[in-house]
């Protein structure tokens, strides 16, 4: 199995570098074919300008959409942009591996979503009419590849729960699952959430070590998120709302965008 890890930490000898070696030794102690995007060692350029449009005519004014567009289908992407589009096409699965800083993502790896997800690549594609909106949530460029997050937390456990201060972790993580990942057709893996990372000593984190590669040796059958899918009945089009009835008693929220326990689930 092809494996890319897109890696986002500034310190390549921090915990997070460390598990990134574990995840690395064990996938390829398994035979998988692993490559890595070490984000900052990179140097990825992480936000979006004129410059990764070279096309575009200095009198034009920037859409994004419309520019990512055209230059997608003309080639005219940035070659960087382009690579990592096609270490995508490659991979069988892939991995982001990063803290959480903010309740989020760090910077450099939102922006490198921002530029490799271009339009036509991995959003604006499909038909769109009163019996499809597109081929996203589900369907897309990358329909058919697994994904799924490792993620380091200062914070306890407790304090991400249901009930924690912090709210729940699903909750904090649905953009990315839900909107990075399953939108352009990735099925979606639980994570692999690392948490009081900053009081992890070095029996701490043997114990880590080994649920990560157990979670390594465990990709292909480790059941997804059962995300419904935008164009499987679920949802109203073109509202895109969830039809009525179909969630269990008291659902609300993200949660409503989950088939429940009896879904039938595919990868």
């Amino acid at each position: 199995m092809n494996i890319l890890i897109v890696f986002a930490h500034p310190e390549r000898h921090s915990l997070n570098g460390a598990l990134l070696d574990v995840a690395i030794t064990a996938l390829q102690a398994q035979g998988h074919e692993v490559r890595v995007s070490d984000l900052y060692a990179m140097r990825w350029k992480a936000t979006v300008d004129r410059s990764d449009f070279p096309d575009i005519p200095t009198d034009e004014r920037l859409k994004v959409a419309s520019a990512s567009s055209r230059e997608f289908a003309e080639g005219g992407l940035t070659d960087d942009v382009k690579a990592e589009q096609d270490k995508l096409r490659w991979a069988d699965t892939v991995i982001l591996l990063f803290p959480l800083w903010w309740f989020a993502m760090p910077a450099i790896l939102k922006g490198w979503v921002d530029r490799v997800y271009a339009c036509g690549f991995a959003y604006g594609v499909g038909e769109h009419s009163d019996c499809r909106w597109g081929d996203r949530y589900g369907e897309g460029t990358m329909a058919g590849k697994r994904a799924m997050l490792v993620v380091t937390a200062g914070g306890w456990p407790e304090h991400y729960s249901a009930r924690g201060i912090n709210g729940p972790i699903d909750d904090l993580l649905f953009p990315i699952h839900h909107g990075i990942l399953f939108y352009p057709g990735f099925t979606v893996l639980p994570p692999f959430v690392a948490y009081k990372v900053d009081r992890l000593d070095d029996t701490g984190f043997d114990i880590l070590a080994e649920q990560l590669r157990e979670r390594m040796r465990t990709l292909t059958t480790t059941a997804p998120i059962p995300y419904r899918q935008q164009n499987g009945g679920d949802y109203q089009i073109p509202t895109m709302e969830l039809k009525a009835g179909l969630e269990a008693p008291g659902t609300v929220g993200f949660a409503l965008h989950a088939a429940g326990d009896d879904a039938e689930i595919t990868a």
